[in-house]
Parts: C-alpha cells; structure tokens; sequence
C-alpha cells in the first residue's frame, strides 16, 4: 500500500466459508491443504475437556488427521504464549496450523506460524511485512463477531518486557482459510458479544474515515456498519437468535475485509496500549475509545460521518453536514450504552499517571498511520482524558 501515489493492496484468505454448519467442512479442508498432523491454538475455555477443541479433535482424528491441542492462547495473547505454543508445534511434528476462538487464538497461532517457519523470536517482526517465508497451512476457526483477525493480515501480541502491544502487520499471516460458522458463536455471553460487536463497528468506522480507504473498503465497511446497527442488540439479548449471529458474523468479516486493506487508526493504536498496560479486554477499549476518537476526527471528514450516522440508521434530512455527522457520534453512544459498555476507563482500573507513557506508545503504533486526522501527543493525551 502506498497512499501518496494512490496504489493499493488488497488482502483476503484464499477461501472464505461461511454460514450455518460451515465448521463441519473442516476435515476436508485440512486435507485441501494436504494437512496430516493439526495442532490447533486456542484458548484455556475452548481447549478444556470435552470442550470445541476436542470435538474439532475427533472430527479431525475420525479421518486419520493426527492432532495436538496447545490452549495457551491468553485473552491478550503474549510472546510467551507464542514461545510456548511453537515448542509444541515443534515437538509433536505439526505441517499445520488450525487456530480456533476469536482474535486471541489466531492472533497466537499466526505468530506461532510466522517463527515456525521464518525463525528468531516474534519480538523481530513487529511492524510491517517484516517476515520472508510463508507460514505453515494455516486454517482460522471463528467463534466469534469481532476481530476478524480469523481473515487479516495483523497480529496482535503482546511484549511482556514492555507490557506493549505489538501490531505486526503481514501478509504473510493472512489465513489460507476462515470458517465463520454461527453456530460456533452461540455460546458467547452476552458481555463478549457487545465487546466482539463493538469491536468490529470500530474496524468498519476506522477503516471508513481511512486516508487509505478505497471505494472497495468503503462498501464493506458501511454495510458492516449497517449490519452491526440492526443486529448488535439483538445477538446481544438472545445469543440463541441465530438471524442476530449469523448477521454478525457477516458483519465481523466484511469490518475485516475493511480494515484488513485500508488499515485503522488512532482508536486501535489507543487501545492497544491499554490492553498491554493492564491487559483489558480489547473491544471494551475500543468501545469505549471510538466515540470520543472520532469526535476528534470529525473535522477531517465530516462527509465521511454523515455517511456513517445514515449506515447506523439516523435520520440527517434536513441538517446541515456538520449536524448530521454529529448524529453518528450519538448513534454511537447510544448502541454502546444499549449494550452494556462501561461508560468510562475508570471502571476499568485506567490511571491517569499512565497515559502520557500510553499516549507516546500509541503515536508509534502501526495503525496511527492511517488515522485522518493528525494528533499531537498532548492531543492523545486530551483523548485518554475524556475517555475516562
């Protein structure tokens, strides 16, 4: 991608699968990819006894497909976990790579993948494109409506030297395969749900008032906008509503395809930094972030807004373009308070000593590039401030 001369990459897995019951292709697509001996990544829940990971084992075992379980994955994954899960991989002899959860399992299992196979330690490829070989196969098993990292170039991890998120940015870490299957999302509590949900609402928003956005980024996400907008409450007050899920599930992966090529901004770069200080929960953070970023934001494209708060469902006729666009700040609010976002970073345990230190790691963070207005550290600060 390069903004200033107007050329743009375009980043997506290779095969896509979804809908009700997609999960149930797995084996054959373990085989596709000439896959013999699985070690699937996930998390602590999903990888206890008799948990999805061991069904994905049978299924996998019933046709002759060695598997090996690393649930390391933390809900911040770090480099330890990547460290830990890649002596696994190493020892049980794996050719492949099946990660199964949401961000943090595939997050974890992408860094695995990209020492696995290029070497060193994952701490060497913060950044972008900063690996030279192709990761092993690699199949991505959603379980939930949020990160959409199950189809994106970004890793997410966490440096436990620093408590700094690392963004690593690669194409080489895309998925050769996402599986969105709905059905593996109805167990989520409604709390991850909304937090899942409003994460992927601010990769759809963030990558639509983009520098680098596209009119291909901007279909996606304003239909991911809408999407979310109609079915967020709904998934949220009954996870069995699969109408709700499987809409969300849409919406997650279209935020991706969004955000996976027109990149973020500074809601993201601010987060990642409260997760790594005080390892919260990342779409909490940028739940609560989002509206006042794009407070900030606003001036730089206020047409951009309108075109969100109509997504969102609000009614601008009549209004001038500043007025309208004010309206996406409130249908913002309002779909988060509806939800159950906290209101405020205090309530997470934030401390305002530590925003400065926050603000100076969030104005190195790969996604602040993208962001259409440009901040002073003083104004990230201002920024932390409000949300608090």
């Amino acid at each position: 991608m390069t903004v200033g001369e107007q050329v743009f990459g375009y980043f997506i897995p290779t095969v896509n699968l979804m809908g009700v019951g997609a999960h149930k292709e797995i084996p054959d697509q373990v085989k596709v990819l000439g896959g013999s001996n699985v070690l699937i990544v996930t998390d602590a829940f999903l990888g206890r006894p008799g948990g999805m990971a061991d069904d994905i084992k049978g299924m996998l075992e019933a046709e002759n497909i060695k598997v090996t379980i690393y649930a390391g994955a933390e809900p911040n994954p770090t480099d330890v976990n990547v460290h830990d899960g890649l002596k696994v991989y190493q020892e049980c002899g794996a050719d492949m790579i099946l990660s199964l959860g949401g961000g943090s399992s595939h997050d974890c299992a992408k860094g695995i993948g990209i020492v696995a196979t290029n070497g060193g330690n994952i701490r060497d490829y913060e950044g972008i494109n900063k690996s030279s070989k192709a990761m092993p196969p690699f199949i991505a098993v959603n379980t939930t409506a949020g990160t959409a990292s199950e189809m994106t170039r970004f890793c997410i991890i966490t440096n436990t030297s620093n408590h700094v998120k690392m963004a690593i940015v690669d194409w080489r870490c895309t998925p050769n395969i996402a599986i969105n299957d709905p059905l593996l999302m109805a167990g989520m509590p409604p709390a991850l749900t909304a937090a899942t949900g409003m994460d992927a609402l601010t990769h759809a928003i963030e990558a639509y008032v983009s520098v680098a956005a596209t009119p291909v980024t901007d279909s996606a996400a304003l239909m991911a906008i809408k999407l979310i907008s109609q079915y967020l409450r709904a998934a949220v007050a009954n996870g069995e509503n699969m109408e709700a899920r499987d809409k969300m599930a849409y919406a997650e992966f279209l935020g991706g395809m969004a955000f996976n090529n027109a990149s973020l901004g500074y809601v993201h770069a601010m987060a990642h930094q409260l997760g790594g200080f005080y390892n919260l929960p990342h779409g909490v953070c940028n739940a609560i972030l989002l509206p006042h970023v794009e407070a900030f934001n606003l001036i730089a494209c206020p047409e951009r807004f309108v075109d969100i708060a109509v997504a969102m469902g609000e009614n601008v006729e009549g209004l001038s373009v500043r007025d309208a666009a004010d309206k996406a700040l409130s249908a913002i609010r309002k779909l988060s308070a509806d939800v159950g976002i906290p209101a405020g970073l205090t309530e997470l345990g934030v401390k305002e000593e530590d925003l400065k230190t926050m603000a100076e790691n969030a104005m190195k963070d790969a996604c602040a590039l993208t962001n259409p207005r440009k901040a002073t550290l003083n104004d990230i600060v201002g920024i932390y401030k409000t949300a608090l």
